[in-house]
């Protein structure tokens, strides 16, 4: 027959339990299940497209000094800063050499360029940039000097991320065209065990308006998926898991509150049996 100890001992060993954090709710690239939905393979990288706030690097190139001193604000030798060290953030910074090479997309969704004046931007690519921009410039220099090859480099530039999780929140700099959500979050230096990967979402800017995205983030899926590659502004949220109130995230915390529970129970226990034994000598 079961006691009544056994009973208080049951439950609080099925709390317990209950609050751990199983590998099934934190690991990735975990197959389909009855759990862990399905994705279609929906893949389709698209080169990203210009948004009102984007900042564009532009550098231009000849083989003509005068030319490239004419459009490229301090010249070929640009204040001591690499070419790629400017349109990766790595130069003089906000005010310095990096912002005479980059150009703000304006509320018209254009931007202001030496000579062409404003030039339509919203919507495009970098490479269909890069192309209008050295068709208008070509009309420049067609009687400048002895050459009048050119070649533009476009990159947007300051673009960002955020991640808010259990573990903290952060705002991550984006150094490649295309950054998955795994390394996304590996940036970020992971988000700890009490972040709920099933319900990962992401806000995200979409024609203007904003979106929220909600995936599985456990399912193997994802590689193949819409949700593979984050775009420059996005935001990242993970709620916490429930399980986070009792807090048992390493060995010596379980080992901890098993004692504490199985202390507490045993105490109640003896409690309720002293209580059950003054009331029936009572009743004698």
């Amino acid at each position: 027959m079961i006691k009544q100890k056994h009973i208080v001992l049951l439950l609080g060993a099925l709390s317990l339990l209950a609050s751990c954090v199983t590998s099934k709710k934190v690991n990735l690239l975990q197959e389909p299940s009855r759990s862990i939905p399905e994705y279609a393979d929906t893949l389709d990288y698209e080169d990203y497209r210009l948004r009102i706030g984007d900042r564009l690097y532009i550098y231009v190139y000849s083989v003509d000094e005068g030319v490239m001193k004419l459009f490229n604000a301090t010249g070929a030798s640009g204040g001591g800063n690499s070419s790629s060290q400017i349109r990766n953030g790595v130069g003089s910074g906000q005010n310095g050499t990096y912002d005479l090479y980059t150009y703000l997309v304006l509320e018209d969704g254009s931007i202001e360029f030496p000579l062409v004046g404003k030039l339509p931007v919203r919507g495009l690519t970098t490479r269909e940039i890069k192309l209008a921009l050295e068709k208008e410039l070509s009309t420049y220099i067609k009687n400048y000097g002895d050459y009048n090859m050119i070649s533009c480099e476009v990159n947007v530039v300051q673009r960002s991320y955020s991640v808010i999780s259990q573990r903290g929140t952060g705002h991550y700099n984006i150094r490649r065209e295309k950054l998955t959500i795994y390394e996304a979050l590996a940036q970020a230096g992971d988000v700890g065990d009490w972040s709920d990967r099933s319900k990962v979402q992401i806000i995200r800017e979409i024609e203007g308006q904003t979106k929220i995205i909600s995936f599985d983030l456990r399912s193997k899926d994802i590689i193949n998926s819409e949700f593979y590659y984050i775009e420059p502004n996005d935001v990242i949220y993970l709620q916490q898991l429930k399980g986070k109130a009792f807090g048992v995230n390493n060995a010596a915390t379980t080992v901890a509150i098993v004692a504490s529970t199985l202390g507490f129970g045993g105490f109640i226990y003896g409690l309720v049996v002293r209580i059950m034994n003054a009331v029936n000598k009572s009743k004698q």
